[in-house]
């Protein structure tokens, strides 16, 4: 099986860094994976946090269509409860159009604390309650010519009386992709349920980077199981995987560089081991160990366990050891950071692309 490579930006960067800035460089880092041959870049919506500044992942992605050729387009995710159905339908059905049909709909409940509380989202229990009814809502819209009427337990959608047919008024746009854009769901927490329902839908399992690859296993064991039960083969080839990757041309470098303090790399960590040591109580997820105290757990250590850093060969090898320790899976995610040192990062993803993947698509196909 062939391993493809893409990548997956937050994006994070230091919230004292300039907007304009911070786009320009997120929107030369996705063309350069496109001219790297990348094969697709998943962004993230945001919409109450300066360290990650983008609330439309759609508006983002749709000025890099015309400065691309190939690379296709995820949403990292949109996340359901916070909009309305009929919004996300008509926006997604017409960004799929605008990319002829370069889209992947990646979507899940949000994460952010401070948009869960903007937009009330209800509990947690309940968020993905309404990712199902959201996205169940937006396949009906997709697939329905008027009249609608859904009645949800969260949203109501009625269009019954103002219907002109000669003109389509009252129809809801359908996307290019026919029956829909593929559907992708993101993966957090080990044992994760999200990862039984993408299993029974057939949809894309794709599993984040700021947690412990011990984890990891069990999102693919969730998947299969939700495969399972409704009679599916599972196919590896449809999992991606993110990770944070570092590549460096020699191993001191990047060792030089995660152990530096300040750094971007310090200040995305820095964030995680905050976020996870809150209401979640999820420090355990960031652990070199997993019995290890939570007081014990400094960012270094964090750093050190969760990145893939290193010479091409090193990289390699760290590559090869993951897919021994979780199983196959299609495509590698590579985390897009801060450029505090654009020269390094911009050199990372080319030595990524050109010396390290040829090496791990061929012990995959291989294996």
């Amino acid at each position: 099986m062939t391993v493809q490579l893409g990548m997956f930006f937050m994006p994070f960067h230091h919230p004292d860094r300039d907007y304009a800035t911070i786009l320009d460089e997120d929107r030369e880092a996705i063309i350069l994976a496109d001219r790297l041959g990348m094969s697709e870049v998943f962004v993230g919506e945001h919409y109450s946090s300066l360290s990650e500044r983008i609330p439309s992942p759609l508006i983002f992605l749709a000025t890099l269509i015309a400065q691309t050729r190939r690379i296709r387009f995820g949403t990292g995710v949109i996340n359901m409860p916070a909009q309305h159905p009929a919004v996300v339908a008509g926006q997604a059905a017409q960004f799929d159009h605008l990319s002829r049909g370069r889209f992947i709909m990646g979507i899940g409940p949000g994460g952010l604390v401070s948009d869960l509380e903007m937009f009330d989202s209800g509990p947690a229990e309940q968020r993905p309650q309404m990712v199902i009814e959201s996205i169940d809502t937006i396949l009906k819209l997709w697939s329905q010519d008027p009249p609608y009427r859904i009645d949800g337990k969260f949203w109501k959608i009625g269009i019954e009386q103002s219907i002109w047919p000669q003109f389509k008024v009252g129809t809801i746009p359908r996307p290019f992709q026919q029956p829909h854009p593929p559907i992708a769901l993101s993966l957090v927490t080990p044992n994760s349920s999200s990862a039984v329902t993408a299993g029974e839908r057939g949809w894309i399992p794709v599993s984040g980077n700021f947690f412990h690859s011990r984890y990891l296993r069990g999102h693919w064991e969730r998947y299969v199981e939700g495969c399972e039960k409704v009679g599916r083969r599972p196919d590896p080839s449809i999992w991606r995987v993110a990770r944070c990757i570092l590549v460096t041309p020699t191993d001191s470098e990047a060792d030089d560089y995660l152990a530096e303090t300040g750094n971007g790399m310090d200040y995305y960590y820095t964030f995680f081991r905050h976020s996870f040591a809150q209401g979640r109580r999820a420090l355990f997820m960031l652990k070199p160990d997993a019995d290890m105290a939570d007081e014990a757990l400094n960012v270094d250590g964090i750093k050190r366990a969760l990145v893939i850093a290193g010479s091409p060969r090193r990289v390699l090898d760290q590559l090869v050891a993951l897919r021994d320790q979780i199983g196959p899976f299609g495509t590698l995610l590579a985390t897009g950071h801060d450029w505090d040192r654009p020269a390094m990062w911009k050199r990372s993803m080319e030595l990524l692309a050109n010396e390290v993947m040829p090496g791990f698509a061929r012990h995959a196909a291989a294996a």
